[in-house]
């Protein structure tokens, strides 16, 4: 686990599904974000002992940027007793159907009661996140690095969503402060890997 900023943490960890000839590396990452008022925990899998610690001392929420991204999000609601926010699943999926009436589901344009704006993404529920506090672009699966940086993986998106599409849902991300790029493939990137990737 490392400190990116004052209040922004990022650890990685192998994904417990993925095997070899998969298009998208074994080690993927998960973020905390200390906003000042609450913990954030990004897509968490295989949290640090530090974080879970500091979870439990304060109000911890958990946001996944797409329903798929449950990861260990199960156990630290069980330890935690954290609410969770999800876009809608995909029909007939069982990601978080563990979490029934529970789940806190949002959509793009909405705006978290935890101070995160969704913005649209790969797919109706593949969503990129603003969190204002700390200047930082959470964008799940809609933007990923497979070694030759930051980009929109086309073979991803949902059907009919072409990446110009994309590109122009998350323009606006361009004129915000943004500082850090929490990518959960690829790891954290800057302002410039995002710039790039919507050129």
């Amino acid at each position: 686990m490392r400190a990116l900023a004052p209040g922004v943490w990022h650890w990685d960890a192998p994904h417990p599904e993925w095997s070899p000839g998969e298009e998208w590396d074994e080690q993927v990452s998960s973020y905390a974000v200390d906003d000042g008022e609450r913990l954030l925990l990004f897509d968490p899998l295989a949290v640090p002992g530090e974080i879970e610690a500091r979870a439990a001392d304060r109000e911890t929420v958990i946001v996944l940027t797409c329903p798929w991204h449950e990861r260990d999000a199960q156990g630290l609601v069980e330890r935690l007793g954290a609410p969770v926010f999800t876009p809608q699943p995909d029909e007939g999926s069982s990601d978080v159907a563990w979490l029934g009436e529970e789940a806190r589901l949002y959509a793009a344009g909405d705006v978290l009661p935890v101070g995160v704006e969704a913005f649209p993404g790969g797919g109706r529920s593949d969503l990129v996140l603003w969190v204002e506090s700390r200047g930082a672009v959470v964008p799940g699966d809609s933007l990923i690095d497979r070694g030759k940086g930051l980009e929109i993986p086309d073979d991803w998106l949902d059907q009919g969503l072409t990446h110009e599409q994309v590109v122009a849902g998350l323009q606006p991300l361009l004129d915000r402060p943004v500082e850090h790029v929490l990518a959960a493939h690829g790891g954290p990137m800057d302002r410039a890997a995002l710039e790039r990737a919507l050129a």
